[in-house]
């Protein structure tokens, strides 16, 4: 009896009479004259228009021409489409791809030599921090002394050439090195065959700049984001915890320790070791360039003139310490040393590589894990300190230049290494300019690979230790935690569960409450989206929330509704289509005993609707048939990808290309004028 109600519009835009037609229609009764005199006058002929330009709008890209256009964006991010000469336009296309591979060509070009004295100076003091805490944070990751200066050359060269943060500083990080030690040694023990733990950590390096270069060449940022930052700050303070705890080991010079990361067995490792031999004056002597080491960072902190202090302070205790052992033979008296360290270039690492053992699903599993916690750490490093200087990094060139980096330190003997916070604050307060600063302290770590390596000899563990405990504060941030606690619950919920996910269990289970949470926050707000009922402002053609606007005005015989969700799909299309499909019986049964009509029409709000699947293109068709009897379904503002999918499946046809409206204010002034005579006996 109904079939033909969808057609009613589209032919009545056909006539030359519509405009008559509606300006014959009454104002609705709660809508003041004034009012509806305000509303723009759109002819039937402008209306028709401006749906059509719904309607007509192009295919949106496909799925391989998003990926091919995110890889084209990359290579060439100022791509010339001007009219010029094919030579010209090929000379341009690979000078955009050198400058957008290599920013260093761009901004090199302007280099000056004033410049280059504030980055000489920066490299220097950074080197000053790098050398003692690559030498510590390579023992945190269970590998000789060396492996860590080797992190801190060829990496921050290769980021110098790729990267676009000017005060970034590349190197080991404390929860990368104990991120893999503590995956790595479940699979082969560092201490039964150091060679092949090695070679897996070179292994899982390449799969991390694997993982992190692919993620930046497809734009594929988004996956970094599964780690909020809310998860971060809870898995970072419970990392520092973790790593703290683990020093105790240098700091008391105790032989057998555990291998595991959680805080019960770690505490049990140590009040077990008490009762074995160990060496008072390693604790002594840690202890004391400690404090030492917080006093330099107290006094940096009050006043910033000073902040070279607290960057020197590190290897003023390295050398200070490593003569005291060696003039008073502390080592003859249980005193642990660094003993060897290995000097020269980085060895080439390439036959080290392995990829068709049988632990290369594992490496690459802890590949990729490491390679999203290092880009969360160096993006939000990056973006903290660019923010400063006002200016933007693009999050994807970084993952390119970080993947790359890691990808050629595999080569190199190098582990994963990343953006690290306490040196990148040192090298902005050292006043740095550009990335060169990473290209001094990359020399002065190889020129002292070349020279003094020989002179750590009689470097004690606990000094190591000493100087990763002096780092550990600043991973801990309780103010940012209550921040989160004040703004958001379940992001807090996010946070506590990293931080005692690592503080009991491991790392790997830390991270994997992290993501769950906020993985089941998306979901919880996927599946109950917003769905909110709009009127009318006053004075206005503005349609809002009648719950966040009280003085919003419904339309008798309108049911206007908007969906705020990204996504229609099968998570949440029963809910919508239920929860309108209610709204509208609960909204006919109030104006139905107020006599003051009936619903005639329904019209969604599609302009928060990015994109809808199978899912929620047969809900809108379920509500379309429920709701044809009596009302009429009418869409308001959909976006590309929606209209796109509607038409694709008769959709609009079904409900009439007359019902598709660019605004809300169109779509209820249509309904307004509309006679629909086939209605009047619902």
């Amino acid at each position: 009896m109904y079939t033909y109600i969808p057609h009613i519009l589209s032919s009545w835009c056909s006539t030359k009479h519509l405009s008559t037609l509606m300006d014959s229609q009454p104002p609705p009764e709660n809508i003041s004259s004034r009012e509806s005199q305000q509303q723009p006058e759109l002819g039937g002929t402008d209306r028709c228009e401006r749906t059509q330009w719904v309607l007509t709008s192009p295919d949106p890209p496909s799925l391989l021409e998003e990926l091919t256009g995110s890889m084209k964006q990359n290579l060439f991010p100022h791509r010339n489409k001007h009219n010029s000469p094919a030579e010209q336009k090929r000379a341009r296309r690979m000078i955009t791809f050198l400058q957008g591979m290599f920013p260093l060509l761009k901004w090199g070009r302007h280099y000056k030599a004033s410049t280059f004295k504030k980055d000489l100076m920066a490299g220097l003091t950074l080197a000053s921090l790098g050398i003692p805490q690559s030498i510590g944070y390579a023992n945190l990751a269970k590998l000789d002394p060396q492996y860590g200066l080797y992190t801190s050359v060829v990496p921050p060269l290769v980021y110098a050439l790729m990267g676009s943060s000017r005060e970034i500083a590349i190197g080991p990080v404390a929860v990368v090195s104990m991120l893999l030690s503590s995956m790595i040694q479940k699979i082969q023990d560092p201490g039964a065959d150091p060679i092949a733990y090695r070679r897996l950590v070179f292994t899982v390096t390449f799969f991390a700049g694997t993982f992190q270069a692919a993620f930046g060449l497809f734009r594929l940022g988004f996956l970094v984001d599964f780690l909020s930052h809310a998860a971060i700050v809870g898995f970072m303070a419970g990392a520092a915890i973790v790593i703290g705890l683990q020093q105790l080991k240098g700091l008391l010079g105790i032989s057998h320790f555990t291998t595991k990361t959680d805080v019960v067995s770690v505490m049990k490792s140590v009040f077990t070791s008490i009762d074995h031999p160990w060496c008072p004056l390693n604790f002594v002597l840690g202890s004391s360039f400690l404090i030492f080491l917080l006093i330099a960072r107290f006094i940096g902190r009050r006043n910033k003139k000073l902040f070279w202090f607290p960057a020197i302070a590190p290897l003023i205790s390295v050398i200070l310490s490593t003569l005291i052992v060696f003039l008073t033979k502390a080592d003859k008296h249980g005193v642990k040393i660094v003993k060897h360290i290995k000097g020269g270039l980085n060895p080439v690492s390439v036959k080290d590589l392995q990829f068709n053992g049988p632990h290369v699903g594992e490496a690459a599993k802890i590949g990729l894990i490491s390679a999203i916690v290092a880009l969360t750490e160096a993006i939000a490093v990056g973006r903290s300190f660019a923010s400063i200087k006002s200016y933007h990094i693009d999050g994807n060139k970084e993952m390119m230049s970080m993947g790359f980096m890691n990808i050629v330190g595999s080569m190199t003997s190098c582990y994963v290494a990343t953006g690290s916070f306490s040196r990148t604050a040192v090298n902005f307060s050292a006043g740095c300019e550009t990335a060169v600063s990473n290209i001094v302290m990359a020399i002065t770590v190889l020129l002292s690979l070349e020279l003094f390596t020989r002179l750590l000899y009689y470097t004690p563990l606990a000094i190591l230790a000493s100087i990763i405990l002096s780092a550990l504060p600043g991973l801990i941030n309780i103010h940012e935690a209550y921040y989160i606690w004040k703004i958001d619950k379940l992001d807090f919920l996010a946070c506590t569960g990293a931080f005692f996910g690592v503080l009991f269990a491991s790392v790997e289970v830390g991270l994997l409450a992290a993501v769950t949470i906020s993985l089941a926050k998306i979901i919880l707000n996927s599946i109950r989206p917003g769905i909110e009922v709009l009127g009318r402002l006053p004075r206005t053609d503005i349609y809002s929330e009648v719950k966040q606007y009280p003085m919003a005005t419904k339309i008798p015989g309108i049911l206007i509704v908007r969906i705020n969700s990204a996504l229609l799909c099968f998570a949440n299309a029963n809910f919508v289509r239920e929860r309108i499909m209610r709204w509208s019986t609960e909204e006919y049964d109030e104006i139905k005993g107020n006599n003051k009509g009936r619903i005639h029409a329904v019209v969604l709000d599609m302009s928060n609707v990015a994109n809808i699947d199978i899912a929620g293109v047969l809900a809108l068709e379920e509500l379309h048939k429920k709701l044809l009897p009596c009302s009429q379904l009418a869409i308001a503002n959909p976006r590309w990808q929606v209209i796109h999918k509607l038409k694709l499946a008769n959709f609009v046809d079904g409900i009439g290309s007359g019902w598709v409206f660019l605004t809300v204010s169109e779509a209820v002034n249509a309904c307004i004028n509309v006679e629909m005579p086939s209605l009047n006996h619902c």
